[in-house]
């Protein structure tokens, strides 16, 4: 039976552990002064992003690269599917030059579900759909947690997530993942972008709290997530303009000092300064903004491993 990464949703703790533990043996690869371990010689790895992106789709290319495996990144603009081609032929086509792992980006929710029921011998890792999930950001950003709170532990923490949660595929993979794991979790940011029906709707009632002020909202986190504010859609008017949300919800270090004062800071990225998250924020102390991009490429390596593992061991695999 293949397997495939669509989601975190669905997903159990163990299974959330098995990828964190599996991504920390990948760690020390990066550091290394040759990037590579030959666990995935031999296996394709089809990279296709119907969207455009620059961290996901290099992390995943690097990550197969230091795992040996061949990489091929399909560029949608000068594919077939510029001719019309349909998704199912698209993915179809690909199985048929048998690659092992599909990673898909997609701007239609549920296109990787589809691609996954469509194909029999290749595993299919979501890299965000639509509106939907992006799984590996989730682990990502939990792996970076993991290493801050080593002693503690990455349950029972108090985590936020500021700005515009209807939009994004991040906060929704990353909140199924503190749920699952027990976290306390709070949605923050004006009634347009985090509607309380919204998060009920989604997450179910009662299980995330929900905060339209940004102090009372911070108070006591342990992990503030800032999300990226979606320039593309201000033109649908969820709020009034990017000044007056800046006054409102953008993060500073005087603010965090004052209610969050333990507090690490994290953005999935690309950032827009002075918006989401002022630079004192950004470039100081509590951020792991960087460390989030390097744990990224050991995260994807995990995934595309456990998809398309060699008869390696881990042991063996870390020592190769």
């Amino acid at each position: 039976m293949v397997d495939h990464l669509l989601g975190i949703q669905g997903l159990s703790k163990s299974e959330i552990y098995r990828y964190l533990d599996t991504a920390h043996s990948f760690v020390e690869v990066s550091e290394r002064d040759i990037k590579k371990v030959p666990t995935l010689r031999g296996k394709t790895i089809v990279n296709i992003f119907f969207e455009p992106s620059t961290r996901t789709l290099a992390s995943f290319d690097i990550a197969g690269k230091r795992l040996s495996a061949d990489t091929i990144n399909v560029s949608i603009g000068s594919s077939s599917v510029k001719k019309g081609e349909t998704l199912l032929d698209t993915v179809r086509t690909l199985e048929s030059m048998k690659p092992d792992v599909l990673v898909m980006r997609h701007s239609e929710s549920g296109a990787p579900h589809f691609a996954a029921r469509c194909l029999s011998n290749t595993s299919v890792v979501n890299a965000g759909d639509g509106q939907h999930e992006h799984p590996t950001q989730a682990l990502l950003d939990l792996l970076t947690m993991r290493q801050h709170f080593k002693g503690r532990g990455i349950e029972g923490l108090k985590i936020g997530y500021v700005g515009d949660v209807r939009h994004s595929r991040v906060a929704r993979s990353s909140v199924w993942a503190h749920l699952a794991l027990g976290n306390e979790v709070r949605l923050i940011g004006p009634k347009t972008l985090v509607p309380e029906d919204f998060a009920r709707g989604t997450f179910g009632p009662g299980m995330v709290q929900v905060f339209d002020q940004l102090e009372p909202g911070l108070e006591g986190l342990d992990v503030v997530v800032a999300l990226r504010m979606q320039l593309e859609r201000q033109e649908e008017h969820f709020v009034p303009n990017l000044d007056e949300y800046s006054r409102e919800y953008c993060i500073s270090e005087r603010l965090l000092s004052k209610v969050a004062p333990n507090s690490i800071v994290i953005h999935p990225g690309p950032m827009n300064r002075g918006t989401e998250i002022t630079s004192d924020v950004a470039d100081g102390p509590r951020s792991l903004i960087r460390q989030q991009v390097t744990n990224g490429v050991a995260v994807r390596m995990a995934v595309l491993y456990l998809l398309a593992r060699s008869v390696q061991s881990l042991e063996e695999v870390a020592h190769g």
